[in-house]
């Protein structure tokens, strides 16, 4: 996809997101008045608000994160300074997180500022190069105002299943000459809910693809390393997923290898949660080879019916199809 098909693409897919919210919302207010539905409406919209401003505070704890300094990892400090003189961006801060999952994460608040956060796993699991092309594209999010325009349209879709849901509840609780209207009030919000969702979810897929761009923009043979990084990243998450399984399998209740909350994949480079579906087919799930055979074995996979349907519900682009752009701008 060219550079001002994906601009585009992102520009477009906001306007509908926007355009259909406050069509709906303007036929809502019309129908039911505006007191009671703005009230509901501004109480969602301060809920993720707060969510948004105090979210890293919790990613911090969850994810054991903690700021790096020059003499903690003096290597990856100084290609993290070299990227930032590149981009040009304010200086955020540099964490690590400290869990086994190779992963990369952007992330902050006006409260707290902006981080890039990289996981113990992925220095373990990854060449220096790789991580380079890693942080690239996290700098990328952060040159994009991913962070702050993900959280807008995800708060749409939230304003809507709030409203459906109260409405539901209003037409089983309510008055009975009213409960048919509420609750095709409602089933008409939680649609609306679901297709804004997936707008969302598309224009995450196309963020994501805007940040690979980035990174291959500003680290040099950008595509081939954050292709190489992407490859390892997916079969070594796998491969670990894989043997967190058996354990839990083999002994029931017991922690597996790479514990990781789900409730912020979003912000991952990749999604931990993908990773045995996009290497199903992988026998590299059993041990890395040359990088670049890695990454072709999984360039000449076929993507099917069924992970093209899955996409379409992900956060994140089939892998298959983010290498193949990456090789394209190689």
């Amino acid at each position: 996809m060219s550079l001002w098909k994906l601009r585009l693409s992102v520009f477009g897919t906001l306007a509908v997101i926007i355009g259909l919210s406050t069509l709906f919302f303007t036929i809502l207010m019309t129908l039911l008045g505006v007191s009671n539905l703005f009230l509901l409406a501004v109480m969602v919209v301060g809920f993720n608000l707060a969510q948004w401003l105090f979210a890293p505070y919790l990613i911090d704890r969850m994810y054991r994160v903690k700021e790096v300094s020059e003499s903690d990892e003096p290597v990856l400090y100084r290609t993290f300074n070299s990227l930032l003189r590149k981009s040009g961006l304010k200086r955020p801060k540099l964490m690590l997180a400290d869990i086994s999952l190779p992963n990369a994460f952007a992330y902050g608040s006006p409260l707290m500022g902006t981080k890039v956060a990289v996981t113990r796993g992925l220095l373990d699991s990854l060449e220096h190069e790789e991580v380079e092309a890693v942080i690239g594209h996290e700098l990328g999010h952060l040159k994009h105002r991913d962070v702050q325009i993900m959280m807008f349209v995800s708060v749409l879709p939230a304003v809507f299943y709030f409203i459906g849901f109260s409405m539901l509840l209003s037409s089983m609780w309510g008055r009975r000459d009213r409960g048919g209207g509420a609750a095709l009030i409602g089933l008409a919000s939680m649609l609306l809910y679901w297709i804004l969702s997936m707008f969302v979810m598309y224009l995450s897929r196309l963020r994501e693809y805007y940040a690979d761009r980035y990174s291959a923009s500003i680290v040099e043979d950008g595509p081939r390393k954050l292709s190489e990084g992407l490859a390892k990243i997916v079969a070594s998450t796998a491969k670990m997923r894989k043997t967190a399984k058996m354990r839990k399998t083999a002994k029931m209740g017991r922690r597996g290898a790479a514990p990781v909350n789900s409730g912020f994949k979003n912000l991952f480079i990749s999604d931990p949660d993908k990773a045995l579906q996009d290497t199903v087919e992988l026998s590299g799930a059993r041990g890395f080879r040359a990088d670049q055979r890695l990454v072709r074995e999984i360039l000449s996979r076929k993507i099917t019916t069924a992970e093209r349907m899955a996409e379409l519900f992900s956060s994140h682009p089939n892998i298959v199809k983010r290498l193949r752009a990456l090789q394209a701008l190689s």
